[in-house]
């Protein structure tokens, strides 16, 4: 489908190939809060390091809301230029780009593209969520992707569009209608069935085939082996922020047809992602922080923890971060 056009810059688009891909903080100085590009860059490094085909700038992880237009952009070039100038010119960089309305997003999409992203991961419109219609979105989703430069990935995120939930049906519709210009589905609505259902309608990529180059990625590291067996091209997911190399052994076994290891892998994955599911972006930086050595804080209004929060999570993603260190 869309994954292997021309973008506006002088090489081909990269794939969306199938795999672990991170939904990336965004760091701040913790004094002033002013954004960090050393340490945003130095973070882009290590994941692609670890093993991850793919970094989403500007994501929920990322404090999108946070950030003025301005920012985002210079998180998305700083993010590009790190893994180029480390000699990851394969990773895809993918920035989330939802505003409430057409005009805003295609605005943003284009901005996105001239900074170096390829792809826009974009929420369905809830603004005024007692208007929201299948019609509306319909309309929102197949006018952005005609006007953006780069393909559009569909964010269906239900806890983040005050409960707007796109269902199989109507992702399919869309697929259908957008001429390739809807790339993917990101579904962090833990719904593996209706991820099933999608993947299979549109031949996703998967571990078993590059299929039709359309991507579905699973939502939460939680169901990384899950997504993988159901067909889906891989994950985005804020738990690979702090343990992407357990991330991408789990996808390997799963590459490798090894599901019992995978099923052994995914328990520990599981239990220490739903520390930082909790615990949230200030838990998932105070992790980095405590197991990598930077992370800092997020942007108030989020809380900074306190220490007893910080041994908590410490104590929780330990057998995790065991598995993590040794790979």
């Amino acid at each position: 489908m869309a994954a292997n056009g021309s973008s506006n810059g002088s090489h081909a688009r990269r794939p969306l190939r199938n795999g672990i891909y991170a939904p990336t903080m965004t760091f701040f100085d913790n004094a002033t809060e002013d954004l960090d590009i050393p340490t945003i860059k130095k973070h882009a490094i290590r994941l692609a390091e670890a093993g991850l085909v793919g970094l989403v700038t500007m994501g929920s992880n990322g404090e999108a809301v946070h950030l003025t237009r301005e920012e985002k952009i210079a998180v998305t070039k700083a993010t590009r230029e790190a893994l180029d100038e480390a000699g990851f010119k394969d990773v895809v960089v993918m920035q989330g780009c939802s505003e409430a309305g057409v005009r805003l997003t295609v605005s943003l999409c284009k901005e996105a593209a001239a900074a170096g992203a390829e792809y826009a991961l974009v929420l369905p419109p809830a603004y005024y969520r007692a208007q929201v219609s299948e019609p509306m979105i319909t309309d929102y989703y197949l006018s952005v992707a005609e006007q953006s430069p780069i393909p559009i990935c569909i964010y269906n995120y239900p806890g983040a569009v005050s409960g707007v939930d796109l269902d199989s049906d109507l992702m399919i519709k869309l697929v259908e209608q957008s001429k390739g210009k809807i790339c993917g589905t990101k579904f962090t609505d833990a719904n593996t069935g209706k991820l099933t259902r999608v993947a299979a309608a549109t031949n996703a990529c998967s571990v078993q085939s590059e299929g039709s180059g359309w991507a579905a990625f699973g939502g939460i590291a939680d169901f990384t082996l899950q997504t993988a067996v159901s067909g889906g091209t891989g994950i985005i997911a804020g738990g690979a922020n702090v343990m992407p190399k357990l991330c991408v052994k789990v996808w390997e076994l799963c590459t490798k047809g090894d599901l019992k290891k995978a099923q052994e892998l995914q328990k520990v994955l599981s239990k220490g992602d739903w520390v930082l599911t909790k615990t949230a972006i200030a838990g998932t930086k105070a992790a980095i922080e405590m197991e990598f050595g930077y992370g800092g804080y997020p942007r108030r209004p989020l809380p900074r923890l306190s220490e007893e929060e910080r041994k908590k999570i410490k104590t929780g993603i330990s057998e995790a971060m065991k598995v993590e260190h040794g790979l």
